[in-house]
């Protein structure tokens, strides 16, 4: 394992109170690896002298996993145990790990011993190039090719065409990021695995980058194939904030019109047929598809501007702007 040991730059040195760097890993029935995981990331960190905490979020653990960070946090200046009430999911654990979070960067990963600790200075190394966020991309992953691997591959080049962020490894939990950027993204659902997706719509500089990546030493894994209807809604959703977060009438007022003027069109049409030709058109399938389409485009109006109220609400009742300054250069009054 190569352990090179990096040389501290300036930007590492921060308060007793404010640390550099906070590692946030979400665990769920881990207690085999648990010692392990917090050993492993202390050696690498103070091997660097790199200030840091570890906060690890015990997601309604049922095997001694909650007991166990108990204990090691009581015993540990470096480490802070969050403990869930019941088991949310990885999406809510790492909310969590964030809101308590206090450094300048914060990097996640998994409590399963798969990725590796020794990767974070390199990662670190990499933000200080100027990026916003490093994802980990798991190049030579041990995992089951054809339950993990091949699913994952999918998954990875549909999310990249859907939402224009392309990345060879969305799943890898290996991450690192900038305190502001992850503070201007709200987590709900399962979204963990489109942080790239969302750190994106935010504006913010990515970047990937090959890690380690170990087969699992103990329990077994959490994930499979179940999940994936629950991946699809979630990547349309990143899909629509990427698209009309800030413009939903545009989707939802475009089908509308359309929906009406079809069903104008239809009408209109019936309408000839009957006053000018006296047909009949009461039991004209043509009729009920006409004012279902009339009806609809209405709703779809209504839904747009409702939508409207709802994202100005969204916006204004946190004070979010609809836009992202990375930086400003020299003094500028009366801005």
């Amino acid at each position: 394992m190569d352990t090179t040991v990096f040389s501290r730059p300036s930007a590492y040195e921060t308060s007793e109170d404010h640390p550099y760097l906070s590692v946030v890993a979400p665990i769920h029935n881990e207690v085999d690896s648990i010692p392990h995981l917090i050993e492993s990331i202390a050696h690498i960190l103070s091997e660097n002298q790199i200030s840091y905490e570890i906060i690890c979020i015990d997601d309604g653990s049922t095997d001694g996993s909650t007991e166990l960070l108990k204990e090691e946090a009581a015993k540990r200046n470096d480490l802070q145990a969050v403990i869930l009430r019941r088991n949310y999911g990885q999406t809510p654990a790492m909310a969590a790990g964030f809101k308590c979070a206090r450094g300048q960067i914060f990097i996640t990963l998994d409590g399963d011993l798969q990725n590796d600790p020794a990767d974070i200075p390199e990662m670190l190394a990499k933000l200080n190039e100027g990026y916003d966020l490093v994802s980990g991309w798991r190049k030579n992953r041990q995992d089951a090719a054809l339950t993990r691997l091949l699913p994952s591959k999918i998954a990875n080049w549909i999310i990249g065409k859907v939402t224009g962020v392309s990345l060879h490894d969305y799943g890898c939990s290996l991450k690192a990021y900038r305190a502001e950027i992850v503070a201007d993204m709200n987590l709900y659902g399962e979204l963990h695995r489109f942080l790239p997706a969302l750190a994106y719509i935010e504006g913010a500089k990515i970047v990937e980058m090959p890690v380690r990546h170990h087969p699992r030493r103990y329990g077994s894994s959490k994930y499979g194939l179940g999940r994936t209807f629950r991946v699809l809604m979630d990547l349309l959703t990143v899909f629509f904030m990427k698209k009309f977060l800030t413009r939903p009438m545009h989707v939802f007022g475009s089908f509308g019109l359309l929906s009406m003027a079809v069903g104008f069109l239809l009408g209109l049409y019936l309408t000839i047929i009957k006053l000018g030709f006296g047909q009949n058109i009461g039991d004209r399938p043509l009729l009920i598809l006409s004012v279902v389409l009339l009806l609809g485009g209405v709703q779809l109006f209504s839904f747009g501007l409702l939508a409207e109220l709802l994202m100005r609400t969204y916006h204004e009742s946190q004070q979010r702007p609809i836009y992202r300054i990375r930086e400003v250069v020299g003094i500028h009054p009366n801005r």
